[in-house]
């Protein structure tokens, strides 16, 4: 990441310009100065292609993959370069990677008004209340995620499918009586707005450059998904390998999932705790690791099914599988606690002052986490509970199986 800058830096000498589909008619004094003045312009053909022809002036398609625009641009380092982008360069656009790789002295950026932007203008919502997801770029199944009654949404189109896509989505989210609104070519002669309920969505594909409102609305039947920890048991497909919902509520509060860190969900079954990380982390990650076929395939539809795709699944026995894989900031061990060496390996693979969770119900694995907590410390808890069901005529106590937690923080 780019630092700020200060009197050492270097003079800028790319310029990010955020352009519309209103072309040069739209950019600003500043804006057309840079571009009378670059020596090269960088951009996608659609941006190349709203500029006047000037021979002097040299002109690249960015490069695919979209890595390799790194050693182009270095190679015309203190040259006056342009980079088109579209709307505003620092919001999912190409200005955000560009400031990865140059120091912000390097560059200036001269944003146009985004497409989200524009859209909440048309809709008249207000934009800090708005969702937006990037499903240009992440799998359309992240906007399960973001689900809930009277929630308003705006998803970046992939291409001119991705409406209908996400209008059979809302369906099987139970939230097909959603209105849709579908805003093409935003800000120029080509701009068309159409709309209908996700449920009745019949409007042929359209222009690639799309984005789409929606203005949640759940079926009566769909179950409330809270981002806080403690999903029903029902939300989950399972073969009866799953950490019931009360008792992963009281895991997941110790796990304590915080802003970008990584989870190891270890013999993670059908993967509700790495589930339930990211849904509640912001930028989080998981990698869930479970070596059966039937549970991988379960954990599949769950993270499709519960908004977060970008769950890693590693098909494999642990320790073995946790080999090479980057290093966490939290490891819980819900399963294959008793393998020869697998919490010594998670114990030394996890960062200082990070945390390791393991539960148990076994007498074996019960000792062993009496052994660890003798060793390292931590809380050791026993958890019983009991849920009211009918005896006879009357009401009694149904007690689950008493479980062990062993939550260890590591020393810094």
């Amino acid at each position: 990441m780019s630092d700020l800058p200060h009197k050492d830096s270097p003079s800028p000498w790319l310029t990010i310009i955020g352009i519309g589909e209103d072309g040069l008619a739209g950019l600003g004094e500043a804006a057309c100065q840079a571009l009378a003045q670059a020596r090269v312009v960088f951009g996608g053909a659609r941006h190349l292609a709203l500029l006047p022809l000037k021979p002097e002036q040299t002109r690249h398609n960015w490069p695919s993959p979209f890595a390799a625009t790194h050693e182009r641009l270095l190679a015309y380092r203190g040259q006056p370069v342009v980079a088109l982008a579209s709307g505003d360069p620092m919001f999912h656009g190409v200005g955000a990677t560009l400031a990865k790789w140059f120091d912000a002295a390097e560059l200036r950026v001269l944003p146009a008004p985004s497409a989200v932007s524009l859209a909440a203008a048309r809709l008249g919502w207000a934009l800090h209340e708005v969702e937006v997801i990037p499903a240009h770029r992440e799998p359309l199944e992240s906007v399960a995620l973001h689900l809930a009654p009277s929630a308003q949404l705006l998803v970046l189109s992939r291409d001119g499918d991705t409406p209908a896509q996400l209008a059979e989505l809302l369906v099987a989210q139970g939230y097909g009586n959603s209105r849709m609104v579908r805003l093409e070519r935003l800000g120029g002669p080509g701009e068309r707005i159409s709309q209908g309920q996700a449920v009745s969505w019949d409007h042929p594909s359209g222009a690639a450059l799309n984005l789409v409102a929606v203005a949640c609305c759940a079926d009566a039947s769909t179950p409330r998904l809270a981002r806080r920890a403690g999903l029903p048991d029902s939300a989950f497909a399972h073969d009866g390998q799953l950490t019931k919902q009360d008792m992963r509520a009281i895991v997941l509060a110790r796990l304590a999932p915080d802003h970008g860190e990584l989870l190891w969900d270890v013999g993670a079954g059908c993967g509700s705790i790495g589930i339930e990380w990211l849904r509640a982390g912001t930028r989080c990650q998981t990698i869930a690791i479970e070596s059966h076929p039937e549970r991988c395939a379960l954990i599949r539809a769950n993270r499709a099914r519960l908004g977060v795709p970008e769950l890693k699944l590693i098909e494999g026995r642990a320790p073995a599988a946790l080999a090479g894989l980057e290093r966490p900031d939290a490891i819980f061990i819900g399963g294959g606690l008793t393998a020869t060496g697998l919490v010594e390996h998670c114990w030394d693979a996890l960062k200082p002052g990070g945390r390791l969770l393991a539960t148990a119900v076994t007498l074996e694995s019960e000792l062993l986490l009496t052994t660890l907590y003798q060793h390292h410390g931590g809380e050791l808890i026993r958890v019983a509970l009991a849920q009211a069901g009918p005896l006879g005529g009357f009401q009694s106590w149904e007690p689950a199986r008493p479980l062990t937690l062993l939550a260890i923080t590591k020393p810094v």
